[in-house]
């Protein structure tokens, strides 16, 4: 097969049939040996009514059914780990990623030799003031602590050779931070400057970004582990130094440290400190307690494809 086209489902029942039509026109221009998979991540909406019954009058249209909501990063995934093409496009449903950035990836793409990914980066980030800044800093942090260069800004569609494809699926791990992933995996890819929409509201809550970015960190870098020694070095070394000041004040001049209010002060900063730092390995714990017992990150409920039948 030529190609696969990988997209999943969530709220986006109202932009499904514009989006198969203009999908399909895009795909029609390169190849008439194309696949497009809807994944169905537990939507509550009509989402997978409508992609079966496109199914159902287009042989090229594939369902792939999941047993829950799982998360947008683990649907993608699932979608990529069942597409058959020589190139796979993933791109978002909602229509903020234009269908037609296929066309533009694929040119690009048999431009240049040798490349095997064409990723689309925002031009401008969506929203208000808050959420472009929170983005931002979200990508500033993520890089820091990141052991490679991810790049910012990212969006969701991208076209991919097969053999980028099967590196991505060799990832087993069930906390999934794709966008270090898709850096990670490593290959020859090329970012370029795309306008995206803001036609639908965002599922994404101030909650679900705090344990995104928290996920991303976590499941990616192990920095904040030695930043906590670091930490723990220089307090120590900090306090072992006013400890002598102390002695030596009490021993040379007959001064007495007073002060019930500085006592608390400290008595709640280093409480705090032991609290926060504790909460932070306890997040690595439990990475590890879900890594270990190796669930799969998705369960398919049903699969629909013609193929197989």
């Amino acid at each position: 097969m030529k190609l696969s086209i990988v997209t999943t489902l969530y709220k986006s029942s109202q932009y499904i049939d514009e989006f198969y039509t203009r999908i399909s026109k895009e795909a029609k221009k390169i190849t008439d040996d194309y696949e497009i998979i809807f994944v169905d991540d537990g939507s509550p909406d009509d989402s997978l009514e409508k992609a079966v019954s496109l199914y159902e009058k287009d042989s090229k249209v594939k369902v792939i059914e999941l047993s829950r909501n799982f998360g947008h990063h683990k649907a993608i995934m699932t979608g990529l780990s069942h597409s058959k093409g020589e190139f796979v496009f993933l791109i978002d449903s909602d229509l903020e990623e234009v269908p037609e950035l296929l066309g533009q990836f694929w040119e690009n793409l048999n431009k240049e030799k040798n490349l095997d990914v064409i990723y689309g980066v925002q031009e401008n980030r969506k929203g208000g003031w808050f959420e472009r800044f929170s983005g931002g800093l979200f990508w500033k942090l993520i890089n820091f602590m990141s052991p490679i260069k991810i790049p910012s800004n990212m969006i969701t569609a991208r076209l991919m050779t097969s053999k980028y494809i099967q590196s991505l699926i060799a990832y087993k791990e069930s906390e999934i931070f794709i966008g270090g992933i898709w850096a990670h995996a490593g290959f020859k890819q090329k970012g370029i400057e795309v306008k995206k929409g803001s036609q639908s509201e965002t599922t994404y809550t101030l909650k679900r970004k705090l344990e995104l970015f928290v996920n991303s960190i976590t499941s990616f870098s192990s920095k904040p582990l030695i930043y906590i020694f670091y930490i723990g070095l220089i307090t120590t070394f900090c306090s072992t130094l006013f400890i002598l000041k102390l002695v030596m004040d009490k021993l040379f001049f007959g001064l007495a440290f007073e002060g019930w209010t500085s006592l608390i002060v400290s008595v709640w900063f280093f409480g705090g400190l032991i609290i926060l730092l504790l909460g932070i390995i306890g997040i690595y714990l439990s990475k590890i307690f879900i890594e270990v017992k190796q669930r799969p990150y998705t369960i398919v409920r049903n699969i629909l494809n013609k193929d197989r039948q």
